[in-house]
């Protein structure tokens, strides 16, 4: 699979270096963007504040599959008019849009593959998204788990803030697993 990574950062780097281990072919922009035209996926990764910015300095993003892996922190809004950066990027692509990797500490990334049980990877998002949204889940070492449609991206951003408070509360970062007790 071709996939572009927009942000170089933790999460951005991260991902990256787990998919290329899988066999894709993964290009990987920072600031100065580029083109995503060839692309069959596109991670977005970026600060949620600059999300506009990030997405302004790319060019072929028209119907491009795009998983938006942006959060929203102190005091940080969607673009006006829309209800999560999720939506703004679908609106923006024209493309099927997913929020998933965003509720995950990305520090973690090397650690989870020898976990004995895999985290999950919640993710809200298109339908159109789900076969890629899993296997980019699992080749990173974690079980996606949906919240549900593309709307449901709003209440999954706002999830940043409970995470960071437990982290910030003595427990450290950390990973989750939502499963039915048979699969613990």
């Amino acid at each position: 699979m071709n996939i572009t990574v927009i942000g170089r950062g933790t999460l951005g780097g991260g991902l990256a270096g787990r998919w290329e281990s899988s066999g894709h072919h993964v290009t990987r922009l920072g600031r100065g963007g580029g083109d995503v035209g060839a692309s069959e996926v596109v991670l977005l990764a970026v600060p949620g504040d600059v999300v506009e910015a990030a997405l302004a300095s790319v060019v072929g993003l028209e119907g491009r599959t795009v998983l938006d892996a942006t959060n929203l922190y102190g005091g940080a809004k969607p673009p006006a008019g829309f209800a999560s950066n999720a939506e703004f990027v679908k609106s923006v692509t024209g493309g099927p849009t997913a929020k998933a990797f965003n509720a995950n500490f990305a520090s973690l990334f090397d650690r989870v593959i020898d976990a004995r049980a895999w985290p999950s990877n919640l993710w809200s998002g298109d339908d159109e998204t789900q076969d890629v949204v899993e296997q980019l889940s699992h080749e990173a070492g974690y079980e996606a788990v949906r919240l549900g449609q593309l709307t449901a991206a709003s209440t999954q951003e706002g999830l940043a803030g409970v995470l960071f408070g437990i982290a910030r509360s003595g427990l450290g970062e950390f990973v989750y697993r939502m499963a039915p007790p048979e699969k613990l």
